[in-house]
C-alpha cells in the first residue's frame, strides 16, 4: 500500500517519508509521528489503517538529521538506540524535525487539495503536541501518550488547531497528577486516559492494550473525521 517518498525541507534538507495512499480519492491527510523506534513496522501499519480510512498517511523519518532508515525493535538495546537518537535530533538547531514535520505537512495539503491532521506516539506525541503550535497548516492534532506534554516547560506551548490527547493511566512515564494538571490547563483539549500503559498503542510492545487501542482509535478517526474531513 505505501511507498518511500522525499520530503524537502524548508532548509533544503531531503528528508525520507512512508506515505500510503487511500484506494479512493483522499479525505484529506494525516501526518503520522513515529515513536524512538524509527518508522518501523508498527508506524507503517498505522500509516495504512489511516489510509484505509481514506486518508493519505504520511510518516516521516523524523530521525532523518541524524541516521537515515532507522528501524528498531523493541528490547532494552532498541529503546536505548532510540533514546540516543532522540538525544541527537534535540541537539539539531531550530528549526531541526519542526521543518520535517512541515514538510510532511505541506505535502498532504499539496497532495490531497484538503486538510491535514497529525497523529503521533510517544516520542512522536510530544513531537505532535509541539507541532500544534509551531507548524502551519494543520487542522488537527491527536498526541498519544507523548513523554514530556505534561511537563511544565511544555504546558507553556498555545495550539493553534483543535487537539485531543490519549494517555495511559499506569503510564510511570507520564504520572496521572500531570495529566491532570495538563487537562486543567487546557480545557479547551480533548483528554482521554485508559486503563493501560505507556506504549498501549503498538500490538508489538508487551504494553499493548487491545481495548484501549481500540477506543483510542475510535476518537482519534472522529476527531479527524470532524476537524479533516
Amino acid at each position: 500500500m505505501g511507498q518511500m517518498v522525499q520530503l524537502r525541507a524548508s532548509d533544503g534538507f531531503q528528508c525520507p517519508a512512508y506515505m500510503a495512499s487511500p484506494k479512493n480519492t483522499p479525505r484529506g491527510a494525516i501526518v503520522v509521528l513515529q515513536e524512538i523506534f524509527g518508522v518501523n513496522s508498527h508506524i507503517k501499519a498505522v500509516a495504512d489503517g489511516y489510509a484505509l480510512a481514506g486518508y493519505l498517511a504520511i510518516a516521516p523519518q523524523t530521525f532523518a538529521r541524524a541516521e537515515l532508515d532507522v528501524n528498531l525493535g523493541y528490547t532494552p538495546d532498541d529503546m536505548n538506540a532510540g533514546f540516543a537518537l532522540k538525544t541527537k535530533i534535540d541537539g539539531v538547531p531550530a528549526p531541526g524535525v519542526i521543518a520535517d514535520i512541515q514538510a510532511a505537512v505541506d505535502l498532504g495539503r499539496f497532495s490531497t487539495k484538503g486538510k491535514v491532521g497529525i497523529v503521533g506516539y510517544c516520542w512522536g506525541g510530544l513531537l505532535t503536541w509541539k507541532s500544534a503550535e509551531l507548524v502551519t497548516g494543520l487542522s488537527a492534532a491527536v498526541p498519544y501518550y507523548g513523554g514530556g506534554v505534561t511537563t511544565e516547560a511544555e504546558m507553556k506551548r498555545k495550539p493553534q488547531c483543535p487537539v485531543q490527547a490519549h494517555f495511559g493511566k499506569k503510564d510511570h512515564w507520564i504520572p496521572m497528577d500531570t495529566v491532570e494538571a495538563f487537562k486543567k490547563a487546557y480545557s479547551q483539549v480533548e483528554v482521554h486516559a485508559y486503563e493501560a500503559d505507556h506504549g498501549f498503542n503498538c500490538d508489538q510492545r508487551g504494553s499493548y492494550d487491545e481495548t484501549a487501542t481500540n477506543e483510542a482509535l475510535v476518537r482519534a478517526l472522529a476527531f479527524f473525521t470532524k476537524h479533516v474531513g
